[in-house]
């Protein structure tokens, strides 16, 4: 068994295709197709059945891609700790984060980042919670911040705040005129929400469903500044984090706090229990505590 073999599985199991692995591989297919059948031998076991154009994985298979996961990040993370040891100039460590935390939280550290380790090179992926996740376990990342857990057992989790969130109005609503806004007080109101893919949405859904009522929604956004636009110009009203309320609302939006419930969404980091988290990765990962625990994110 040679590791070119085991990146040529996991790149077919990746992919969905021979052809794009041996593509991915940088490799002839024939010569990708005779290395997966030799290790197929040498396994005494089918690992693929082949159909047509498209391939899926044995029984075998399945089993065989978590053993061939495990040793290849083993390689990938012993050949990050020699080249961390040899290196001295330029490092890089690349950072995973949901929309609704990345343009808020992020720049923050980044400054901080900045003036205390100027030689750190910082790669930011802004994604959703899914594909985050998915980013850190195939190391495309090497940590993310999102606020939904994770079920996945390779995954580690590491709260980092419990931040509120608050009800967005438009300066003409009726509610902006009462002393107190109530739960009650939204169940007729129209919801303007991020789309299905948000951790957001499903976070707000669930705490409306969880005071018995499903949210009329007539606008799902990709970004949260379409939210607020669409509020301000009284489409409805939002749910949305309080580190996303900033100077640029005033005069174009009302925050309300809500007098007899308090959702709250908690963000966590998420990295690979067996990834090797290198030096500037843990610095990062101070920083980024630091400025959590300081409350300096809203």
């Amino acid at each position: 068994m040679e590791i070119h073999q085991l990146r040529y599985f996991v790149a077919i199991v990746d992919t969905g295709t021979f052809t794009r692995a041996a593509e991915k591989c940088y490799v002839a297919q024939p010569s990708l197709s005779q290395q997966i059948k030799k290790l197929e031998d040498e396994l005494e076991q089918k690992l693929f059945h082949r159909l047509g154009r498209r391939v899926e994985l044995t029984e075998a298979g399945e089993f065989f891609l978590e053993k061939a996961r495990r040793i290849l990040l083993e390689i990938e993370n012993t050949q990050n700790e020699l080249r961390e040891a040899a290196e001295s100039g330029l490092k890089k460590i690349s950072i995973g984060a949901i929309p609704t935390v990345a343009p808020y939280l992020l720049p923050r550290v980044l400054i901080a980042c900045r003036a205390q380790y100027p030689d750190l090179q910082v790669e930011i992926l802004e994604d959703f919670r899914s594909s985050l996740t998915t980013a850190v376990i195939e190391g495309a990342v090497d940590m993310a911040i999102v606020s939904i857990l994770s079920q996945d057992e390779r995954l580690n989790h590491e709260p980092l705040l419990a931040e509120p969130l608050v009800l967005a109005l438009p300066p003409d609503h009726w509610l902006v005129q009462k002393p107190e806004i109530s739960i009650g007080d939204l169940k007729r109101e129209s919801f303007i929400l991020l789309g299905e893919a948000s951790s957001l949405a499903f976070k707000v859904k669930r705490f409306l469903g969880d005071n018995h009522f499903d949210p009329t929604i007539v606008a799902r956004c990709a970004q949260m500044k379409t939210v607020k636009s669409l509020v301000s110009c009284g489409l409805g009203v939002s749910i949305i984090p309080k580190m996303t309320v900033g100077s640029p609302d005033e005069g174009s939006l009302v925050f309300r706090s809500l007098a007899d419930a308090n959702p709250m969404r908690d963000l966590v980091m998420i990295r690979h229990k067996r990834r090797y988290l290198s030096k500037s990765a843990r610095q990062f990962m101070d920083l980024l505590r630091e400025r959590c625990q300081n409350g300096d994110s809203f």
